[in-house]
């Protein structure tokens, strides 16, 4: 949000005297708005991080977050990474969140910063549609819409809607064709929902009623979630959420200043954790933290920074990254504001953790960089015996990439060899459009790998990879939503085959594995070309399972859908099982055990 301006003074003496006078009045507003929109920086966070307070002019405010709107909402693969962060206090405003923007309010609970107005996403392309509306989030703000107006945030990937008290409606589309999305820890007292959308998770929440159907929806630990009527309609509801942990968030108080609070890991939950105040958990001062800016920092200062102690709040902008963060040390934070992203330039990963409990990794991106990574990240460097049941790492928040913004290749965005890992809402992306989206250049075979034992993952987003899109290989796995799109780009059957099989599965679990459950799958094809089979003719690109796992009895898979649009199809759902899927159509499968 830099606004440079030159004057020619050299010609500026030919204008008379009313000229100039003209000329300065016509300047003062953009002098102001100079001026404003450095006041709104705290010169602990930088250029990038704006904080507001009640005391300041609302109007003010307002025009501040509408500039930011306006650059903003277009920007899909824009270089600007912000953050608004409020200060607790009654504010009268209209937040409308685009790509790479992250609002937050900095109270201990959504009631401490109170918003009249809105906090919304409502940039849509033509008719209406949002399934490209990523990478944006609202965080910790109650919310009361003027005149009992239905609030927007159409959404898809990406998009968290987290710790957020709506006095009211809300609706996660608009009107046409929707591709998200998440909801976590939210009291919305009216109706939630969607029509047109293809899935949606909600988590530990409560909400007055749901409404729409499409394909696949799933409610974990939600108070007022509807009943599960699969197949009449496509709603999995499981009644707790066995063990989650919610995502550190950083928060202000006027005598002691900033912090970060982290929730403790909560077991067979329901609804929020912030509702009576008795939310469990450690406040972390900020001078905890190392601060961290992409113009200054690296791989090696931030490793350092770990290594003495300190916790790491990344502040927003881009990391280009020549090695690994090796993070050694256990209960290690690192948390991103405004969708920080990191880059690797030399073929590393970003992040290599050893296998320590407690790590708490939340609120950044990663893109895959020029030269071919093993994995962007990886938890526990091998495969161990050692549990952190006691005392868990979780990931919430984290967003991967391989291509989109620039070209870039990695064989895994996502590695967990560590045990009792818990995740809580990851997109793994594969780039089907942008710049690199090409079948030879953005190279990369799956978005998870899971080699660690007791894995659990909440919202779980992995689509267009070359290989399996998430392989398992640790026991007693859990998913909890799972939302895939198989590659659109695969050239030929040739080199787009598991032993002779049409592609790979989606979702595979590893024929070793004894134990592994899932909930609410949703499995699509969208292939963009059509294949040369010998002399037969044109056939099209096909998938002839979207899940594999093996029949033992511990392995059950609880609701899975799939969809064909343009060529090709599905030829089972899993192992062999369910009817085909061809373009246009799609087939709800109720479930798969071991025994079956």
């Amino acid at each position: 949000m830099k606004k440079i301006i030159t004057l020619n003074f050299k010609h500026m003496t030919k204008l008379t005297g009313g000229s100039i006078l003209a000329l300065l009045v016509a300047l003062v507003p953009i002098a102001l708005y100079a001026m404003t929109s450095k006041n709104f920086n705290d010169p602990l966070f930088g250029d990038n991080v704006y904080v507001f307070d009640d005391s300041m002019d609302m109007k003010t405010i307002q025009s501040q977050v509408d500039a930011i709107h306006k650059q903003q909402r277009n920007q899909r693969f824009s270089s600007e990474r912000i953050a608004l962060l409020f200060k607790p206090g009654e504010y009268d405003l209209d937040l409308t969140i685009d790509f790479y923007v992250q609002a937050s309010g900095l109270g201990r609970v959504p009631g401490d910063v109170k918003i009249k107005g809105a906090v919304q996403s409502i940039t849509t392309t033509k008719p209406n549609k949002v399934t490209t509306q990523f990478w944006r989030s609202a965080e910790n703000f109650e919310v009361t819409p003027r005149n009992n107006k239905t609030i927007y945030w159409a959404v898809s990937q990406a998009a968290p809607y987290r710790r957020m008290h709506v006095k009211g409606n809300i609706h996660f589309d608009k009107h046409h064709w929707a591709s998200g999305g998440f909801l976590g820890n939210s009291i919305i007292e009216g109706k939630a929902g969607l029509d047109t959308g293809q899935q949606w998770f909600t988590r530990n929440s409560e909400i007055g009623a749901w409404y729409g159907a499409n394909w696949n929806k799933v409610f974990v630990g939600v108070e007022g979630a509807p009943k599960d009527l699969w197949p009449q309609k496509p709603y999995t509801t499981v009644d707790r959420t066995p063990r989650v942990r919610e995502k550190p968030f950083l928060t202000y108080d006027p005598k002691k200043g900033y912090a970060v609070f982290v929730p403790e890991v909560m077991e067979n939950s329901r609804g929020v954790t912030w509702d009576k105040n008795e939310e469990k958990g450690e406040s972390i001062p900020l001078d905890k933290f190392h601060i961290a800016f992409p113009e200054k920092d690296t791989a090696e200062s931030i490793s350092k920074a770990i290594d003495s102690g300190k916790n790491i709040l990344l502040t927003p902008g881009n990391y280009l990254i020549d090695s690994a963060i090796q993070v050694n040390r256990p209960n290690t934070i690192i948390l991103g504001l405004g969708f920080a992203t990191f880059t690797p330039q030399k073929g590393k990963a970003v992040i290599v953790a050893e296998d320590v409990e407690g790590l708490k990794f939340a609120g950044f991106m990663v893109d895959a960089g020029p030269e071919y990574s093993p994995s962007l990240i990886q938890i526990g460097t091998s495969k161990t015996k050692k549990s952190h049941h006691h005392n868990p790492s979780s990931l919430s928040d984290v967003f991967c990439r391989v291509g989109g913004p620039a070209p870039g290749a990695a064989e895994s965005c996502l590695t967990i060899n560590s045990n009792d890992v818990i995740a809580d809402h990851l997109w793994l992306w594969r780039a089907d459009h942008g710049s690199g989206a090409e079948w030879e250049v953005n190279k990369s075979k799956h978005g998870l790998v899971v080699n660690g034992d007791n894995v659990t993952v909440y919202g779980l987003f992995s689509e267009h990879f070359q290989h399996y899109q998430t392989l398992w290989n640790g026991e007693y796995g859990r998913t909890y939503f799972y939302q895939s799109e198989i590659p659109y780009d695969p050239p030929n059957l040739k080199v787009w085959n598991d032993n002779g099989k049409a592609g790979f599965a989606s979702y595979k679990v590893a024929d070793h594995v004894q134990n592994h459950q899932a909930w609410g799958l949703g499995i699509y094809s969208f292939f963009k070309k059509e294949l040369q089979i010998g002399t037969k003719g044109t056939n099209e690109v096909r998938l002839e399972n979207s899940v594999e796992a093996p029949c033992n009895p511990g392995i059950k898979f609880t609701h899975i859908v799939n969809f064909a649009g343009l060529n090709g199809g599905i030829n089972h759902v899993i192992n062999g099982l369910g009817d085909s899927t061809d373009v246009g159509e799609h087939t709800q499968f109720d479930g798969f055990t071991g025994t079956n």
